[in-house]
């Protein structure tokens, strides 16, 4: 390593540490506030996604270290289009919900450190690690409006997957909206039943396996697509076997018995098991 590089590495590393601690702040106020941000409670994830960037970028540390050159004017426009979004979230205040200012804010912190490492160590170097650098922007968490929006698409397709499973069990039912009724048992598919959590689990999840395993464009694009079937399905058969165990066995298998308040992973490891069989088999149509 030169003298240039190892100057270039250290003020990086030294913005790196700044943009972190900014980072840390509307993070810390997502991840721990209890001012009934319904939405706050998603991002437990976030802490693993730093630290999966790292060991990609440490995998790919010599095609990086190897082409690194400054690339001054793209890097500096990046980093000020950063600061600029960064300023402007700021500026905002209180007019932003809590989960809003965190997300523009964090996804503008994240832009002004790409720029940043463009800057110190070139365009070759940025494509190298592209993945991995794009992968941090999972640590941002979503805007309410594109929430709301996957929350009720995934409401509806869970309601409509529920039907499908108590018809073809033959179980009689009277559906309004997004609430079943069975005779003394009334379910909701309410948002907090929508799946949202191991939908965001499941998306990341394929991302990087399709990374990882997958070299194609044709076999990553047909992956993700899988990913909203899959947990709608998963989402859809939970809500049955706990309606189905509240009918026949204890009704509190519905109002606050474990499957139905922590159960949530016990029934995402058979849409992981899907989605397992579905990438062995693109990995196999590859090959041929």
């Amino acid at each position: 390593m030169d003298r240039q590089t190892r100057w270039s590495t250290l003020f990086f590393i030294t913005i790196t540490v700044f943009i972190g601690l900014l980072m840390f702040l509307p993070l810390k106020g997502l991840l721990y506030s209890k001012s009934g941000d319904m939405y706050y409670e998603y991002y437990s994830h976030i802490y693993l996604i730093p630290l999966v960037s790292a060991y990609l970028l440490f995998n790919r540390r010599e095609e990086i270290w190897k082409t690194i050159k400054t690339a001054s004017a793209a890097g500096l426009s990046l980093a000020a289009l950063g600061i600029i979004g960064y300023g402007a979230a700021k500026a905002q205040g209180s007019s932003l919900t809590l989960i809003d200012a965190a997300s523009w804010q964090m996804a503008s912190l994240l832009t002004a450190w790409l720029g940043a490492f463009l800057f110190f160590f070139g365009a070759r170097a940025f494509q190298a690690g592209l993945f991995p650098l794009l992968f941090l922007f999972f640590t941002v968490p979503l805007p309410t409006i594109l929430m709301e929006a996957l929350i009720h698409a995934l409401q509806v397709g869970s309601s409509w997957t529920t039907a499908l499973i108590f018809s073809l069990l033959g179980t009689s039912y009277f559906q309004e909206g997004f609430i079943f009724h069975m005779g003394k048992v009334t379910i909701e598919v309410a948002k907090q039943c929508s799946g949202i959590r191991s939908s965001m689990a499941m998306v990341i999840t394929g991302v990087l396996a399709a990374h990882l395993f997958l070299r194609r464009p044709w076999s990553k694009f047909l992956l993700m697509l899988t990913i909203l079937p899959i947990t709608i399905f998963k989402n859809g058969l939970r809500i049955v076997i706990l309606t189905m165990l509240a009918i026949h066995v204890d009704e509190r298998f519905l109002t606050g018995g474990f499957l139905h308040k922590s159960g949530g992973f016990l029934f995402y490891l058979p849409g992981l098991a899907i989605f397992g069989g579905i990438l062995v088999l693109l990995r196999k149509m590859e090959r041929a």
